[in-house]
C-alpha cells in the first residue's frame, strides 16, 4: 500500500481493470456489488493517473498507420513497437502536426515504417529526419493494381470483345428466359431508379459549378464515392441486380414439375418440400413461385443457352498479376488487339515479382522502362519516394503486425460502442497491450 494512499495497490489494480473492460459507471455498479465503494467518476480520473504516470519510450523500430473511429469520417493514428509486437500509443487524428509533435516529444526511433500516404512520411520528416523510412510493400502492390486498372479503363469495350472471343460467343445467340417480375416489384424498382436518376442528374449539375465530391455530397446526402462515381460516367450507370441462389433452388426441378402437373396451392407445395427436407417458410416459396410462373419452364432437352460473357477491368488486373491459368486465351487476344496495354501488363507483372521477390537491382532498370507507357504516373509517385521503396526492398519490416492491432482495436471499439470516448479506448488498448 502506498504512503496516505487509501486502498491498496491490488484494489486498485482491480479496480482499473473493471474500468479498462466496462467503463466508468458501470464499473461503479460492478465494484458495489463487490464491496469496493467508488463513483464512475473516481474510477475514471483514477485510471488516468496511473495511465499517465506509465512513460511512453519511442521504440527503434516505429510502425505508424491509421484506423477507422468511424469509416470514411473520423480516423485515429495507431503506433506500434515491430520488435515487441506491440502497441505504444493511440492518436485522436492523423494530421501531419499530431504525428510530428508525438515523435518530438519521444525522439530516438532509427525506423518507421509507414503505408504510402503523404501525412507520416511529412511527419516523419519534420520530427525524425534522420531516420529511415520503410514503404509498406502490401500497399506498394496496392497502388500498382490501382496504376494498372486506371490504366485498362478507357480499354474497357476491347476487354469485352477479347472476353467474348475468348468464350467463343456467336452473336445473337438468346439467352434463356429470365423469371416474370411482380407489377408491385417493377413499379418499386421504376421509382428507385427515377430518385437514381434525378440525383445523376443533380450531381453533375453541380459538378460543372465547380464543386468539391463531399461537398456534393454533403448537399445531396450521398457518399463522396458515389459523387465520384457518377461524375467519372458520361451515361446514367444502370443499378444491375446480380442473381444470388436462394433456398428454394435445389427444388425448382420438383417445383416445375408440379406446376406442369397443374398443382397451385402453395400451402401444399410447401408442405411437400418439408417432407423433403426445406427448412424455409411458407412466404419464400411463396415469393418463389410468383416469380416462376411467369414463364415455361425449359425442358431438358433444349440446348443450353450462354448469356454475354462479362469481365470487368479489376477482374482482368487480378488475372494479369496473379497469371491465371485459365485466362491466358483471353490475355493473349487482349494483348494482341492493344500494344498500349500489352506493355503496360509486363511492366506491372515485372514490378509484381521484384517486390515479392525483394529484387532490388531490377528496381533503377524497371523506372527506366517505364517512364513512357501507361504507369508513367505511378513510376513518377515512386521517384518521389524512391528512398523508401528501395529500403523496402532491403529491410524486413512491414505493416502486417499493426494490421492484426487495427483489427483488435476494431473489436474493442464495437464492444465499448455508445459509452467509450477516445480517451477511455486508448486506456483500455494500452492497459491490454
Amino acid at each position: 500500500m502506498l504512503r496516505y494512499s487509501r486502498r491498496t495497490l491490488r484494489s486498485c489494480e482491480a479496480l482499473d481493470w473493471i474500468t479498462v473492460m466496462i467503463g466508468g459507471q458501470a464499473g461503479a455498479r460492478l465494484a458495489r456489488r463487490l464491496g469496493l465503494l467508488v463513483s464512475g467518476s473516481t474510477l475514471l480520473r483514477q485510471l488516468r493517473c496511473r495511465a499517465r504516470c506509465a512513460p511512453v519510450v519511442a521504440p527503434r523500430v516505429l510502425d505508424i498507420d491509421d484506423w477507422a473511429w468511424r469509416k470514411g469520417h473520423r480516423y485515429g493514428t495507431i503506433l506500434c513497437d515491430l520488435e515487441s509486437r506491440r502497441v505504444i500509443d493511440l492518436l485522436p487524428d492523423r494530421e501531419a502536426g499530431t504525428v510530428a509533435a508525438w515523435l518530438r516529444e519521444h525522439p530516438g526511433s532509427e525506423i518507421v515504417s509507414r503505408d504510402r500516404g503523404g501525412i507520416y512520411a511529412q511527419a516523419t520528416r519534420l520530427a525524425a529526419p534522420g531516420a529511415v523510412q520503410v514503404a509498406d510493400r502490401w500497399h506498394l502492390l496496392r497502388n500498382l493494381s490501382e496504376a494498372l486498372k486506371n490504366a485498362l479503363s478507357p480499354h474497357h469495350r476491347l476487354l469485352t470483345q477479347a472476353a467474348r472471343s475468348s468464350m467463343g460467343e456467336v452473336p445473337g445467340v438468346v439467352t434463356s428466359p429470365q423469371p416474370s417480375v411482380p407489377p408491385w416489384e417493377l413499379r418499386a424498382s421504376l421509382r428507385n431508379r427515377e430518385r437514381r436518376f434525378s440525383r445523376y442528374e443533380e450531381v453533375h449539375r453541380l459538378g460543372q459549378t465547380g464543386a468539391s465530391h463531399a461537398a456534393i455530397g454533403r448537399q445531396l446526402g450521398l457518399d463522396h464515392r458515389t459523387v465520384r462515381k457518377f461524375l467519372r460516367t458520361e451515361t446514367f450507370p444502370e443499378a444491375q441486380r446480380s442473381p444470388r441462389p436462394g433456398i428454394v433452388d435445389p427444388y425448382a426441378e420438383y417445383l416445375d414439375r408440379r406446376l406442369e402437373q397443374g398443382c397451385r396451392n402453395v400451402s401444399r407445395l410447401w408442405r411437400e418440400l418439408r417432407e423433403r427436407g426445406f427448412t424455409g417458410q411458407l412466404n419464400i416459396v411463396r415469393r418463389w413461385l410468383r416469380c416462376r410462373r411467369g414463364y415455361q419452364p425449359t425442358s431438358a432437352a433444349a440446348a443450353p443457352h450462354r448469356a454475354a460473357p462479362r469481365i470487368s477491368v479489376r477482374q482482368t488486373v487480378w488475372h494479369i498479376l496473379k497469371e491465371t491459368p485459365s485466362a491466358q486465351t483471353y490475355l493473349e487476344q487482349v494483348y494482341q488487339a492493344s500494344p498500349e496495354v500489352s506493355v503496360a501488363a509486363k511492366l506491372a507483372k515485372e514490378f509484381f515479382r521484384l517486390i515479392t521477390q525483394r529484387d532490388l537491382p531490377a528496381l533503377t532498370p524497371w523506372f527506366e522502362a517505364a517512364k513512357t507507357t501507361a504507369l508513367a504516373g505511378f513510376a513518377s509517385h515512386l521517384t518521389r519516394d524512391r528512398d523508401a521503396v528501395e529500403a523496402a526492398l532491403k529491410l524486413p519490416w512491414s505493416q502486417g503486425q499493426v494490421e492484426g492491432h487495427v483489427h483488435r482495436l476494431k473489436l474493442i471499439k464495437r464492444q465499448m460502442y455508445g459509452r467509450a470516448g477516445f480517451d477511455l479506448l486508448r486506456l483500455r488498448v494500452l492497459h491490454t497491450a
